[in-house]
């Protein structure tokens, strides 16, 4: 992605878990974040664009991103799970890069599925300091609702004419929470030509 972009050389469940992480050029950094791509079965990776533009977004803001390929993706080992290895892999992944100081967790699509169970796994531990869902894949899977005292810190953004996931289905997810949902209107699931609007509104995010 840029210079500062390092290979490492992580372990999971599966096996070796493919990993990049994308260091801010200057400054203390913040934390780290920990960022999960969409469905490995339909071609998700971590090169994933909104995936990339999440990493950016972070490290302008002076975090460390970390972006992982889920098992069976790219030179991770393994094969795809259904979510449940996946969260053990995004797990294992936390562990290792961030054991301890200021966490954030973001998730695209199948991504944002899978961090939504991670978030809540972590919390019992741990704070996690931002929460970031990008095209929640709530009307495929069953999305982990977001506890009341993390909301606030919390920014769920989804595009008005998601062709692959129904705005109306994490509307759904979203009104017994009363989690707020950022819409961007005339956006489909991959937000082209609209990256860099996602871009400033995860930073708005961070900043806030």
């Amino acid at each position: 992605m840029n210079s500062a972009t390092q290979s490492l050389n992580l372990q999971g469940g599966a096996g070796h878990v493919e990993a990049l992480r994308d260091v801010p050029s200057e400054g203390a950094v913040r934390g780290t974040v920990v960022i999960a791509h969409p469905h490995p079965l339909f071609g998700g990776t971590m090169q994933n664009k909104v995936v990339q533009t999440l990493a950016r977004a972070f490290v302008q803001c002076g975090w460390q991103a970390v972006r992982f390929n889920f098992r069976g993706v790219g030179a991770s080992a393994g094969t795809y799970d259904e979510g449940r290895g996946e969260s053990a892999d995004m797990l294992s992944v936390i562990e290792q890069v961030a054991p301890d100081g200021p966490l954030a967790l973001a998730g695209f699509s199948f991504g944002a599925f899978v961090t939504s169970h991670v978030v809540q796994a972590v919390s019992v531990q741990r704070s996690v300091d931002k929460l970031v869902l990008v095209g929640t894949a709530a009307s495929r899977f069953k999305v982990a609702p977001v506890v009341p005292e993390m909301h606030e810190r919390t920014l769920v953004i989804h595009g008005e004419q998601d062709d692959t996931v129904a705005l109306s289905s994490v509307m759904d997810w979203a009104r017994p929470q009363t989690l707020p949902v950022t819409v961007i209107p005339g956006v489909e699931h991959f937000f082209h030509g609209q990256l860099p609007l996602l871009k400033s509104l995860v930073v708005r995010h961070l900043q806030g």
